[in-house]
């Protein structure tokens, strides 16, 4: 078979994906082996794939093809998430487009539209998966919407809300206005802001004198329904029992002590809104104030905002403080810096408000969970997560898990009655009249009057469980396949999920099935833009991975990003990682084909000493790489295991396993001993590199020599750790460090590499390796002296207590210095000229004073050096002339 000239990615991928999809070789199925499972954090359907999700791909599939050939039964479940909040945007935005809205199709049609969005872009991130070799079972393709997952979902709640964990009820709530939902703790963003602080005088009922508060927020004056101050302020102690009135609106509200209060910010004093501030919410409850909500849904003024009514937030706060300027009770006004919310999902501003929702209690379910990561049972790659996750864990608090949404899991809730209780729970309509006519005691109740609770449950409220129902663990949690497969091995996600998925998934394990749902957390950095932003779907600052692909190659995008992605720490994408990935492609593929140009000497008669050498050497440092490399892999410290494999490839294979070994210029045969050592040798090359590389290690493996159909480098087995002399690796170093020291001295001093030269040595001993060193080096030989040669020109050099001298071989080589000599000269001459121009500037007064002492610096330094190039180019000719 001819072996093309150039590696072509593109045919190759596609070619060896089709080849691993056709065996099925990425199907698992439960047997006698130890199983190997992993679950993809699975992508939303709002869109492609960007950078991040293709480092985190493949290193799940760097993991996963490693844990193969270890022998493991391995399981990658793939899958997609149908993300509520952000794929409803989408859909909304698109159909807004075409004149369409989602109130007016009504939600059965608005939902047949995101069902067919989400299919669309499921097969176009299931597309780029592919192309980036993901070894996934696609026969386990989840997709958090589907029935499957739904109805374990349903499932959960109804247990939970029977068990006591679920409740329906009052609280301040962060709201989207843009999405028209809640959302819960985790998904607000706070950014610091400078905004201002405004100073607002009310009236002390009774008197002329007024209390001053402090707020950044003039516009909720009207649902202000008290002021309050810390008990210990005596500045204040004379107010306690008063009422002050509220400008504009002119209502009079409590003046209120409570210990909540900081003295030292603004006044000390505080307006209490507590339909839109949960602090203050905790304050009316405490002195039983009245709450009055003044938004609507989409952060305008109702109708308690009296002329503001309709008028945005931010707009009425533009305009309320000329009002109270007019007023003259405004103050004054300072900036000030604090945090502000922002939706994680619509980056819009957020807002609290009071609103009767479904809650999670949390506090209870996560003392297990705590404990499991404290004694090590689940272990976090870097450990510094662990601070974090306690911190979080420890100030948990009941999860907001309703969302005013169509596109998502429905609350199986239904209604019966206008009171807050008249609702049941249950998996569908006919179940819940049965139970709604027991709880109301009527049994004339029928399904007219019955309705379906509109919200749906938070997206994290179906990822949490999918450890569990992906192998229908809620409705069979003794089934066949949860019990081989659960708990899984690892999770590989960003940081900045940590609260969102991991920590309540290890919550769900320990709640449904008393065990653990994975066993490690490899937490990757962040990838960031030349900005530093984070690289995300939202800011579409991502290179689009598909082109990156078919520029560079899979194999070279996946080893470009895996050697700059170390545990936890971000990074900055650059396209010119792909570049180096591509580089050591074709290194990799132009070694294969030197080796398959090789003819077989079937005799083995007449073995280069250097090759019998080359092979020994080789043999043990192949062996100590691979301790090495796989206790970096155990580590995690996954970049460091592929550089110690890319320096491995590139220099002690290409750069001097096989330039030991090939035959001498003009001839290509080599003997069969030697040949088939270097093939092995490259096969095993070829089992490191297939976790980061797959693509272009099976193209060779097939190459190398015809196989069947199964014996696919991803199924082989991985080499076993063997002992090693590393005396024979240090004597090795040394050789090399002789053969570059020779190299060094040739380049400095315009050596040809072709023209042989003599080593002197003064050494204890022959080095083993010297007909390597004779080879590499190309000498004509190495002569042992005692003491320093008197009779020829030289280089000299040391290493370590040794002393070297090199000289050129005058009888070989005599016809070939006269031309040397003339270069030289001419080269002398040139160095002469340019010097000359340097100190004619340097002994210009009006130059040296009219440009920068830095520039002047420059001119110096140049002058040195081109003077230590005249002197080195001197002695080189005087070397070449005697």
């Amino acid at each position: 078979m001819e072996i093309p000239i150039k590696y072509d990615p593109k045919s190759v991928e596609k070619k060896i994906y089709h080849y691993w999809m056709k065996g099925n070789h990425f199907s698992s199925y439960p047997d006698d082996r130890i199983p190997y499972t992993i679950i993809m954090p699975p992508p939303n359907v709002t869109g492609v794939l960007h950078i991040g999700h293709i480092l985190n791909n493949t290193i799940q599939d760097v993991l996963i093809r490693y844990a193969r050939m270890r022998g493991y039964n391995t399981c990658w479940i793939p899958g997609t998430d149908h993300a509520s909040i952000a794929t409803e945007a989408k859909v909304v935005h698109k159909l807004k487009k075409r004149g369409l809205s989602k109130i007016s199709l009504g939600r059965e049609k608005f939902l047949y539209y995101v069902m067919k969005w989400s299919k669309s872009h499921q097969n176009i991130i299931f597309d780029q998966i592919k192309k980036l070799g993901c070894s996934c079972d696609w026969n386990r393709t989840q997709f958090t919407m589907s029935s499957k997952l739904s109805q374990s979902v349903t499932k959960v709640f109804i247990d939970l809300y029977n068990q006591g964990y679920i409740y329906r009820g009052y609280h301040v709530i962060n709201w989207d206005p843009e999405a028209k939902t809640t959302l819960s703790d985790e998904e607000v963003i706070y950014k610091e802001h400078i905004g201002k602080l405004y100073y607002l005088k009310y009236k002390i009922k009774g008197e002329e004198n007024y209390v001053t508060v402090a707020t950044t927020r003039p516009e909720t004056i009207f649902g202000d329904t008290a002021i309050c101050f810390h008990p210990n302020d005596v500045r204040y102690s004379h107010l306690i029992g008063q009422y002050a009135r509220i400008p504009i609106i002119n209502r009079y509200i409590p003046i209120i002590q409570d210990s909540y209060v900081d003295p030292n910010f603004g006044t000390g004093c505080l307006k209490i809104t507590p339909a839109h501030d949960r602090n203050d919410k905790n304050i009316a409850d405490r002195h039983d104030l009245d709450v009055i909500d003044i938004f609507n849904e989409d952060a305008t003024l109702n109708e308690k905002g009296l002329h503001y009514e309709g008028m945005d937030r931010l707009k009425v706060r533009e305009k309320i403080i000329e009002e109270l300027n007019k007023l003259k009770v405004l103050k004054n006004i300072e900036k000030y810096n604090h945090k502000v919310g922002f939706s994680e999902r619509t980056l819009s501003l957020v807002e609290q408000r009071l609103s009767i929702q479904w809650f999670l209690k949390m506090k209870k379910m996560s003392i297990s969970a705590i404990k499991a990561v404290k004694n090590g049972d689940i272990r976090f790659y870097p450990k510094k997560f662990g601070k974090t996750y306690f911190k979080w864990m420890k100030e948990i608090r009941d999860w907001n898990i309703s969302r005013q949404l169509w596109w998502g899991h429905r609350i199986p809730a239904y209604y019966y009655g206008k009171k807050i209780n008249d609702f049941v729970v249950a998996e569908n309509l006919e179940k819940a009249l049965e139970k709604a006519r027991s709880k109301s005691k009527n049994p004339y109740l029928n399904y007219n009057e019955m309705w379906q609770d509109p919200d749906v449950l938070d997206t994290w409220f179906s990822s949490w469980l999918l450890p569990l129902s992906v192998f229908d663990g809620i409705h069979h949690p003794h089934n066949h396949e949860i019990c081989y497969y659960y708990p899984t091995e690892e999770i590989v996600t960003g940081s900045d999920i940590l609260f969102f998925w991991i920590a309540r998934m290890i919550i769900s394990g320990f709640l449904f099935k008393n065990q653990k749902p994975f066993k490690r957390v490899y937490f990757t950095g962040i990838v960031r833009d030349d900005k530093n932003h984070k690289i995300s779907k939202s800011l579409n600052n991502s290179p689009n991975p598909i082109n990156l692909i078919h520029q560079y190659g899979a194999d070279a995008v996946r080893m470009g990003l895996m050697l700059k992605s170390s545990a936890g720490k971000d990074f900055h994408f650059e396209e010119k990682i792909c570049l180096q990935g591509r580089n050591f492609s074709n290194k990799i593929w132009n070694a294969f084909r030197l080796i398959k140009s090789w003819k077989i000497l079937r005799n083995n008669q007449n073995v280069p000493d250097y090759s019998l050498l080359a092979i020994k050497w080789f043999e043990n440092r192949f062996y100590y790489v691979l301790e090495t490399f796989e206790k970096f892999f155990k580590e995690y410290k996954l970049d460091e295991s592929l550089m110690i494999l890319y320096k491995f490839i590139w220099s002690d294979f290409c750069s001097y396993f096989l330039e030991i070994i090939k035959p001498i210029y003009g001839n290509k045969c080599v003997p069969e001993i030697v040949y088939l050592n270097t093939i092995n040798f490259f096969e095993n090359i070829l089992k490191l590199l297939h976790p980061y590389m797959p693509f272009i290690s099976e193209e060779i493996w097939n190459l190398i020599k015809k196989r069947s159909r199964q014996e696919t480098l991803m199924s082989s087995y991985w080499p076993e750790k063997k002992n090693y002399d590393y005396d024979i690796l240090v004597s090795f170093e040394r050789a090399t460090e002789i053969i570059s020291k020779i190299r060094n001295i040739r380049n400095q001093n315009h050596i040809s590499h072709k023209k042989s030269l003599i080593l002197f040595s003064m050494r204890k001993k022959e080095e083993k390796y010297d007909s390597i060193i004779l080879k590499l080096a190309n000498l004509d030989k190495i002569i042992p002296v005692l003491k320093k040669p008197e009779s020829v020109s030289f280089f000299s050099f040391f290493l370590d207590t040794d002393q070297f001298f090199l000289s050129l071989n005058h009888e070989k080589y005599s016809k070939n210095y006269r031309d040397d000599i003339v270069k030289i000269e001419n080269q002398i001459q040139y160095f002469y000229n340019l010097l000359s121009v340097i100190r004619k500037n340097l002994c210009n007064n009006k130059y040296v004073t009219s440009v920068t002492k830095s520039l002047l610096l420059k001119e110096k330094k140049k002058e040195n050096d081109t003077l230590n190039k005249i002197k080195k180019l001197k002695e080189y000719l005087d070397f070449l002339k005697k």
